[in-house]
């Protein structure tokens, strides 16, 4: 299988650079207790520097907040002319990591019990199989293993529905009931189905018409133009999907050039463009409060459609919600312990300073090829997005704070959080949450995806930032 031995390649390449530098490299004799205990908010690093080597940008940051962010470290004013420049693990230790993957399950419970109760309450109404009649002509050509008018078809049309609008908590609940949906009809119950990679690999593209979340932390970092990075990420993450979809299509011999496939793109695509069109019409104020209106009532339309049909149908609603409801808290249960493998994985490689310099490599080459270092300042986001989500969020923010939210490197890094999906976590969890062992091409698949994504999110940068 394509992901353990990724995961495996994960750790034994942590654990061999962690000796390496245990051995050959001076101050580090604490590096195996920090991969095991440490914490991310641990100082691994402090030294003294004067007023003259700290850059302007610094300056800038520290005469607004008492932290700033200079490169790998964060600095703060000790004195009249002296600062205090220190390194912080860049993630829990594998005990804390463990903690972090329960609560993380624990912090779903709630959330998929919500949903999942909705979503069976819509299953007893018909409401899901009116869904999948909808979508049917479409679906049935991209997924031609999947039954007609299968529940699974509704149930993914929600899934997608939630990502286009950046409604994460609602789109895992959605994605993995159509996952379980789609695994009924799944002849081999070890082994990921066609109709599974294809559900999952556009899923992790992470088609999103509305990157709420990363608008709200533009604002928070003081962005004079927050919304800027709207069109970028819309692009880029379209640019992925439909990357996705052929790649996916090829290993399945899928023919996407049929007419009722192109019509659909072609309409999406249109939706897009109109609402491209209709959001350059609005100052910054008016599309934070669109898209923040437009997630937010969606869940509220989705809920109420759902129960107005369920009292048509006569269904016993709240009976129905609590099966449901149940079921969510079985699987948040169920995918513990693939988020602990996986994120224990990640702790090691982020921590070993594996993936510290694999950063410093590629940006020795951008600079051995004249190649512009700003684009590397902003890749940190783009390469930690398909481990971490938080981590992404963590170093957009450090980006945003070292170059300035509306620099190019901050814009930039912002489009690309919001240009890829983290496709590690979604493998563990939807997989798991359906004990697939053998994921098939889903994590090259996926990763490809998200490069589509990240030389789009360049190649508009610098169309739209420069």
């Amino acid at each position: 299988m394509v992901l353990s031995r990724i995961w495996t390649a994960f750790i034994l390449v942590a654990l061999l650079t962690a000796a390496a530098r245990f051995a050959f490299q001076p101050g580090q004799q604490g590096i195996f207790s920090q991969l095991v205990t440490g914490k991310n908010t641990d100082t691994i690093a402090v030294r003294i520097a004067d007023s003259a080597s700290v850059p302007a940008i610094v300056h800038q940051q520290l005469s607004n907040q008492k932290l700033a962010v200079w490169g790998k470290e964060k600095v703060y004013k000790a004195g009249d002319n002296s600062y205090r420049a220190y390194k912080q693990l860049p993630a829990n230790g594998i005990f804390e990591t463990c903690k972090d993957a329960v609560t993380l399950c624990i912090g779903l419970i709630g959330i998929m019990a919500l949903f999942m109760g909705f979503m069976n309450i819509a299953e007893r109404a018909g409401g899901i199989r009116f869904l999948s009649r909808i979508i049917g002509p479409f679906f049935s050509r991209i997924f031609p293993d999947v039954p007609k008018d299968h529940p699974s078809m509704g149930h993914m049309v929600m899934n997608f529905s939630a990502n286009l609008m950046g409604l994460d908590n609602a789109a895992t609940p959605f994605g993995i009931k159509a996952m379980e949906s789609l695994q009924e009809i799944n002849p081999d119950k070890t082994r990921a189905s066609n109709p599974q990679l294809m559900f999952l690999c556009l899923h992790a593209s992470g088609l999103t018409l509305i990157p709420t979340v990363i608008i709200a932390d533009r604002v928070a970092m003081k962005s004079a133009q927050p919304v800027s990075i709207f069109i970028p990420c819309m692009i880029a993450t379209f640019v992925a999907t439909m990357a996705a979809m052929m790649l996916v299509a090829v290993r399945q011999r899928i023919r996407l050039f049929q007419p009722v496939i192109l019509m659909w793109v072609f309409g999406i695509t249109a939706v897009i463009a109109a609402l491209i069109f209709y959001i350059k019409t609005l100052d910054a104020q008016g599309v934070q409060l669109f898209s923040t209106s437009l997630s937010n009532g969606i869940i509220l339309i989705i809920f109420l459609l759902i129960i107005l049909g369920a009292i048509y149908k006569r269904t016993s609603i709240f009976d129905a919600f609590i099966e449901g409801a149940k079921g969510g808290f079985e699987t948040a249960v169920r995918i513990i312990p693939y988020l602990v493998g996986l994120l224990v994985a990640i702790s090691l490689l982020r921590n070993s300073g594996a993936f510290e310099f694999i950063l410093d490599g590629i940006k020795n080459i951008f600079v051995m090829l004249n190649g512009d270092t700003r684009v590397v300042d902003a890749m940190p986001t783009a390469l930690i997005k398909p481990l971490s989500g938080s981590g992404a969020r963590a170093v957009m923010i450090d980006t945003l704070n070292a170059h300035g939210p509306d620099s190019f490197a901050g814009n930039l890094a912002s489009v690309f959080r919001g240009s890829a999906d983290t496709t590690f976590y979604i493998i563990a969890v939807y997989f798991g949450a359906v004990g697939i062992k053998n994921s098939r091409y889903a994590a090259t698949t996926m990763l490809l995806a998200d490069l589509a994504g990240i030389i789009t999110a360049i190649a508009l940068a610098y169309i739209f930032f420069v």
